[in-house]
């Protein structure tokens, strides 16, 4: 016998042993919940799956992993998967959901709707019985893998209104009015939409408003032609943030408006009006309808303390999800911070999340809410959500320290276009939560803020620390119809929070605050270095107000307004600027009040490509320098390799050796792994190409 055959004899013994602990249980297609879930007699549903795993845990507690196996096809969720404590694994026992290895099994949270007839050549329809039957009703529709548009005026950009006034109804004791009606006076243009129009179907438009970092969406409840005016009513406005004039706002749900390749509109009895897009045929199109909101919800026993751990879901796609206005509307929030999400976590450990999907959704993606610990986020796509891709921790702070979720991280994944039914949503956003990684993610096309951090706003008790953002390239965020929005924005007292080796590019808002790194009130003790920051509107990086944070070792350049901006001066030290680089060719080298501003500052390199002496405000380089600041700092061209086609190379050691530059590789911002995933992480040129037009469009 060849000498190396013992070996292989016992290295498969052991794998049969290994295996014999695994507990295999299958789910197909044409499964049946009533089979016992093997190969040949599969299950049904994840459901039916779930169940089989607790029985087989209560016959006996498994000694290795209990895999559910969902074999490829397409699945429709007759209700979300429901995983509570009595489904946690162990570490050498965990509960695997895993799709079938090759093409992912899709799992949708809606239905696919068929029978489409020509009313025309550019209009469609069918039949939704249980829409006219039992009430059933929805707001996002999915067609050919694209969200379709609830029928809008205008098309394309927004209205503004001319006034807006408030009158009280019941005044309560909060800064904002308990409750409180608005007259909004608006163009006449976009009231023509609304009257004449029967009170059940006004009743039925919704006004969706853009002011600064918010968006409020109501029900219309009135209109005057007399006062060219709509009339809403609900919370009362916010002081720090209302609805005025300079808002933007856009008609929905309105079927006078279904005029336009790609719009909607569902009838209350049932019948759904479709415009096709160009090259779309009945033969060869899908159409799905959201019927749930949530895919998957993981919840712990809050009153034990019991959590769901040690659960994990590989290799699964989940498409088509809702989500449905209440009554009377949506009030603003920022970061549509109560929006839920499709997969939803709280009191729950050891949750992976591994070479996933989720897409066309009505709220958001992930969130790890409460309680939450050691989760994973990893190499999952997720693309086309109603508001943000995934979240972490709470919006309020809990008495008992230890539930505040820690230890999350979402490392090398995709997110792509969001925000569509929440605006303001934020890609990547921790609330109240520790020690957690955002690292390695490709952000792009969301209507806000890219990454956001704490949730305290001044110098309060804040619990979020040790937060790291690193690697991540986050662009192509704004689109000019929100304001005050960075691609990194973080809030209150976050001491060994770091912001390091992000690229950051095309943030534009549509007023104030399209910013690359932006610390907002109260951020302290934050690091941000090695970031690239370029083609921002309102500067690289913005200080509002904060204390003690190190802002070193960065690359700004050619943002658009000013490079460098500081708001409220403060009489403690508000941070450290050194060993950066700042490159412009457009626009000023500071903005606001930064000179005001009580920071050390020292050996950056500046340089304006249309002149050898930059202005700081209104000050030479040598009076700026009398003041006290960038003593040992330089005016050089730092030699970047192409800025105009944003190659930010450096060719030159000379330069970056005078300030202690220390050169970072900017091309491992993002995703990582095959060249495939890398491809798929690339932004359509076609968006790119759009959102560019828009920019020169304001620049004008």
């Amino acid at each position: 016998m060849h000498k190396t055959a013992p070996l292989l004899l016992l290295a498969g013994l052991w794998l049969l042993v290994i295996n014999s602990f695994a507990q295999t249980i299958y789910v197909a297609p044409s499964g049946n919940d009533q089979n016992p879930g093997t190969i040949r007699k599969p299950l049904a549903t994840l459901a039916g799956a779930r169940n089989r795993a607790r029985l087989l845990r209560r016959q006996k507690p498994p000694v290795g992993p209990i895999e559910i196996v969902v074999r490829k096809g397409e699945y429709v969720l007759d209700e979300p998967l429901l995983l509570t404590a009595e489904d946690a694994g162990t570490e050498k026992a965990p509960l695997v959901f895993r799709g079938e290895p090759g093409d992912m099994p899709v799992l949708y949270g809606g239905i696919r709707l068929k029978g489409f007839e020509k009313v025309s050549d550019s209009l469609w329809k069918t039949e939704v019985p249980d829409v006219g039957r039992y009430g059933w009703r929805f707001e996002q529709l999915y067609v050919n893998g694209q969200r379709a548009t609830r029928a809008k005026t205008p098309n394309d950009g927004f209205y503004q209104p001319k006034a807006v006034t408030e009158t009280v109804l019941n005044k309560g004791t909060g800064e904002a009015a308990k409750l409180a009606a608005q007259k909004i006076t608006v163009p006449l243009e976009s009231l023509s939409w609304l009257t004449g129009l029967p009170d059940a179907e006004l009743n039925r438009a919704v006004v969706t408003f853009y002011h600064h970092w918010d968006n409020t969406r109501k029900p219309i409840l009135s209109v005057s032609r007399a006062d060219t005016a709509i009339y809403m009513t609900g919370g009362g406005m916010k002081p720090w943030n209302p609805i005025t004039r300079h808002s933007l706002f856009v008609l929905e749900n309105l079927k006078a408006a279904l005029d336009a390749p790609g719009e909607w509109f569902l009838e209350p009895t049932g019948t759904l009006y479709y415009r096709p897009r160009p090259g779309e045929t009945i033969g060869k199109t899908t159409c799905f309808a959201p019927v749930h909101e949530k895919f998957i919800i993981v919840k712990g026993d809050e009153k034990s303390g019991q959590r769901a751990r040690n659960i994990r879901f590989e290799n699964l796609s989940f498409q088509v999800a809702g989500y449905q206005m209440p009554v009377l509307g949506v009030e603003p929030e920022q970061a549509a911070a109560s929006t839920e999400a499709t997969v939803q976590l709280d009191f729950a450990d050891q949750i992976s999340f591994i070479n996933c999907e989720i897409a066309h959704t009505g709220g958001s993606a992930i969130w790890f809410r409460r309680a939450c610990a050691n989760g994973r986020v990893e190499r999952c796509y997720l693309y086309d959500l109603g508001a943000s891709g995934v979240k972490i921790g709470e919006t309020v702070i809990r008495p008992d320290s230890s539930e505040v979720t820690h230890h999350i991280v979402v490392d090398n994944n995709i997110l792509h276009s969001g925000g569509h039914v929440f605006p303001c949503a934020v890609a990547l956003v921790i609330f109240h939560g520790r020690d957690n990684v955002l690292s390695h993610n490709e952000v792009a096309d969301f209507r806000y803020s890219g990454v956001s951090v704490g949730w305290v706003w001044g110098y309060a008790f804040s619990p979020s620390k040790r937060n790291r953002v690193e690697y991540n390239h986050i662009h192509h965020l704004g689109w000019g119809v929100l304001s005050d929005m960075g691609g990194v924005y973080t809030l209150g007292a976050s001491e060994g929070t770091v912001v390091a080796n992000n690229v950051i590019h095309h943030i534009y808002a549509f007023d104030y605050g399209g910013w690359g790194l932006y610390t907002d009130e109260g951020s302290t003790g934050i690091v941000m270095e090695n970031n690239l920051v370029y083609a921002c509107k309102s500067s690289g990086f913005h200080q509002h107000y904060g204390r003690d944070n190190i802002i070193r070792n960065n690359i700004f350049a050619d943002n658009i307004k000013a490079q460098l901006q500081g708001t409220r001066v403060e009489p403690h030290r508000s941070f450290l600027f050194t060993n950066n680089i700042i490159y412009f060719d457009k626009g000023t080298l500071l903005s606001s009040r930064w000179g005001e501003f009580n920071f050390l500052s020292d050996q950056n390199c500046y340089w304006d490509a249309r002149t050898k002496e930059p202005t700081f405000g209104k000050l030479t380089v040598q009076e700026w320098q009398q003041t006290g600041k960038d003593q040992h700092s330089i005016v050089a061209d730092p030699g970047f390799a192409n800025p105009a086609a944003h190659d930010f190379r450096l060719t030159r050691t000379d330069v970056i050796q005078k300030i202690g530059f220390k050169p970072f590789d900017y091309s491992q911002a993002g995703v990582y792994g095959s060249i495939a995933w890398k491809n798929k992480a690339v932004m359509d040129s076609g968006v790119a190409q759009e959102f560019d037009e828009m920019v020169a469009r304001r620049e004008k």
